[in-house]
Order: C-alpha cells, then structure tokens, then sequence
C-alpha cells in the first residue's frame, strides 16, 4: 500500500523518504500533523471494509499483538525473574525498558537503511530474511 493513500501515515512520515531532514523540521514546525486523527483512521477504515471506530481499530490492534507475543522467550524469561526475585515492579521496570530500548535500535536502524535503500528493497530483503528463516527452522525441525 503507497503512503499517499495510508491515513494512517502523517503527512511528515509520507515526506520521510524524499528528505528526512524536511521532514524532521516539518514536523517541528507543523502541529497538525497528527498520527492518531480518528476521523482520518475511522474514514479510511470503512473503506477497507475493517474495524469502524478508532476504538476498533486500536483495539484490534492491541489484541492482535497480545496474543502473538504471549508465551514468548520474553515473557517467559521476564515470568522467571520475578519468580526468582520477587520484585515484580523492578522486574516489569527493566524488561519495559528494555523493550524500549530494542525498539529504538529497530527504528534508527530502519530510518539508516531507509536513506540508503528503497523501500520495495527493504520489504523483500525483510520478506527474503523471515523466509529463510523459516526454512532454518523447519530444517532443523525435520533434521532433528
């Protein structure tokens, strides 16, 4: 889907790839640009036939990442150590900022590689990598 016709994209993030630093002070300068509009995501949704409602939207949202990262090695290990150190607060402390942290990495790495490659490069060097990663996988699934 093209970011022209991505509601859900403010105009700053649709300038992002032609030049990053205009975007960057666009968005300084520019208080309308505003990433959860739900009149724009509630418009854009009915024509997709999805959710109605910003509150459907982001609920759906919310659920379908809850239930895939349920039962994670994150959550696990996260689970272990506030077993073994009753300390739940400063466990949930930790591994929030740590999440954080990972996801800072994975959008400054990704804005690095988006001024270096085209996006169609970097969706099938993304889809090429997860599907060599499932052959790794089931190979070893098999193999084992």
């Amino acid at each position: 889907m093209s970011s022209e016709s991505n509601p859900f994209l403010p105009d700053v993030a649709k300038s992002l790839a032609d030049s990053p630093a205009k975007a960057v002070s666009t968005a300084a300068s520019d208080e309308s640009n505003e990433i959860f509009d739900a009149d724009r995501i509630e418009a854009f949704a009915l024509s997709q036939g999805k959710p109605k409602t910003f509150r459907g939207v982001f609920l759906s949202t919310f659920i379908t990442i809850f239930l895939a990262e349920m039962g994670d090695k994150t959550q696990v290990t996260t689970l272990l150590m506030a077993a073994e150190f009753h300390a739940p607060w400063v466990i949930f402390a930790g591994a929030g900022a740590a999440l954080i942290a990972t996801s800072l990495v994975g959008v400054l790495l990704g804005q690095w590689l988006a001024q270096r490659i085209s996006p169609q490069a970097l969706d099938r060097s993304a889809g090429l990598t997860l599907l060599g990663i499932t052959v790794w996988l089931l190979w070893d699934l098999l193999v084992a």
